[in-house]
């Protein structure tokens, strides 16, 4: 059972000034094993250009980080997800530094693939994915350097 949508909403604003107040040395996390990590995403908000900050959590996938558009698994789309379907690319903050990426939606078998893998993480993955409306985006964030080489 989730809690109210009040609390997620302030559990996650807490925890983003935790990590802003600190500069990353707080609030964030690499996954350990059968677990996610923690992450600061900074997207370029689609309408106004501007830098938008969030944090998410991931596992990684190779070097690429794995994350899900679940908004709380609120109904709407986060506005994160939107912004990097705009300007796809990022940065992020780990506990292992900062990185520049570029976003995409994991498709087909892949995205079957990552699911699967976030199920293990989260039994309850499918129930929440069901309150939404519609399919929840497996977002992958690969690292610039990488993709440039």
């Amino acid at each position: 059972m989730l809690p109210p949508r009040w609390f997620i909403r302030a559990f996650w604003q807490a925890h983003r000034a935790l990590v802003r107040s600190t500069h990353g040395r707080r609030g964030l996390w690499r996954p350990k094993p059968g677990g996610w990590g923690a992450l600061r995403l900074t997207t370029v908000g689609r309408h106004t250009g501007e830098e938008r900050h969030v944090i998410v959590g991931y596992v990684e996938d190779g070097a690429a980080m794995v994350t899900m558009a679940m908004n709380g698994w609120g109904a709407a789309e986060p506005a994160w997800w939107l912004n990097l379907q705009a300007h796809p690319d990022a940065v992020v903050q780990t506990k292992d530094g900062v990185h520049r990426v570029r976003a995409r939606e994991a498709e087909g078998a892949e995205r079957e693939r990552l699911w699967a893998r976030w199920a293990q993480v989260d039994k309850n993955l499918d129930g929440y994915a069901a309150r939404r409306p519609g399919k929840t985006a497996v977002v992958i964030l690969e690292p610039l350097e990488e993709l440039e080489d």
